[in-house]
């Protein structure tokens, strides 16, 4: 049953109508998988692409895609000596993601040798939306594409977390200033200067606003517009949860070298505690029952999709 709020011709569920349904799953290559110790993971790599493509087939109908191709990757990057794709989720490994990539493709020797700046605003790595349609194509077609997604709530009080919680040179003025001004009652003249302070309640309200003073941004945005996973046949699907198991056996599926293990450390903030249910569960406190049931329903769709447990 969709929740009243979805039935609406704003329903997500929406953005997959008038699609063709993704071809049927190509089994993934396992030859250079050594050893039997990945055997559990394997299992669950499988139940997982399994269960989205079981999800897909059950909302899509068999019409013409009508939103463009350049569109639906404009969030994946490519790695083009490995052959693989990865569509970045924002809070969920995707600094670490694009260190290794960048690894993979001989642009540095050690994933822990580069910095948070190199890795997002460097340019090392070129996305999937800069090739012509038969470049994207063909990697679609060929590369194996991967995607790693976490529970929507720890991801969704990880990035405000992230961006409110510590000093922002964009986040604050972009967003906090707009933010502060619009939902925050007798605001002092230094909060509407800054944006600096936001609250988790104020941070909500904006999400959950229609008509929002300031536009989406990928840290909070659903995985099912960032990555179009009934769209885009992702050959393996990982979760932050079982992010180093995950990850390393995916670099074994596509012949990393034999060196190269899936990063440990925390990308910022490493003292801050790491974003748990139980500090979920803390910011959540904050809302009132109906703005954490919209909050729910906003990211209703990556719950389904990927099998998480409604909180």
């Amino acid at each position: 049953q969709l929740p009243e709020q979805q039935k609406t011709s704003e329903s997500p569920l929406s953005w997959f109508r008038g699609v063709y349904l993704p071809p049927a799953l190509h089994p993934l290559n396992k030859t250079l998988v050594k050893g039997g110790k990945w055997k559990d993971i394997d299992s669950t790599q499988e139940k997982r692409r399994a269960f989205l493509q079981d999800f897909c087939k059950k909302y899509n109908s068999r019409k013409k895609l009508q939103t463009h191709l350049v569109h639906l990757v404009s969030r994946i990057y490519v790695e083009d000596r490995h052959k693989v794709l990865y569509c970045e989720v924002p809070k969920a490994g995707c600094s670490n993601w694009k260190r290794v990539l960048m690894v993979l493709h001989g642009l540095a020797a050690s994933a822990h040798n580069i910095s948070h700046d190199d890795v997002h605003y460097g340019k090392h790595l070129r996305k999937l939306d800069s090739y012509d349609l038969k470049g994207i194509y063909t990697r679609l077609n060929m590369y194996t594409k991967f995607i790693f997604v976490r529970d929507p709530m720890e991801r969704l009080v990880s990035a405000f977390r992230d961006k409110f919680e510590h000093p922002n040179s964009y986040y604050h003025p972009v967003f906090g200033k707009a933010i502060i001004k619009n939902y925050r009652h007798n605001a002092d003249e230094e909060a509407l200067k800054t944006g600096s302070g936001v609250k988790f309640k104020e941070f909500i309200q904006y999400l959950l606003d229609s008509q929002r003073p300031v536009g989406m941004d990928i840290h909070w945005e659903q995985v099912a517009k960032l990555c179009y996973p009934c769209l885009i046949n992702y050959d393996f699907i990982g979760k932050f949860e079982t992010l180093e198991e995950d990850a390393n056996y995916f670099l074994q599926l596509v012949g990393a070298p034999a060196d190269l293990k899936f990063p440990k450390f925390k990308d910022r903030h490493s003292s801050d505690e790491r974003t748990s249910a139980e500090v979920v569960r803390q910011y959540l406190k904050e809302l009132s029952k109906e703005e954490r049931q919209l909050t729910y329903d906003f990211y209703y769709l990556d719950y389904l999709m990927f099998n998480y447990t409604s909180p």
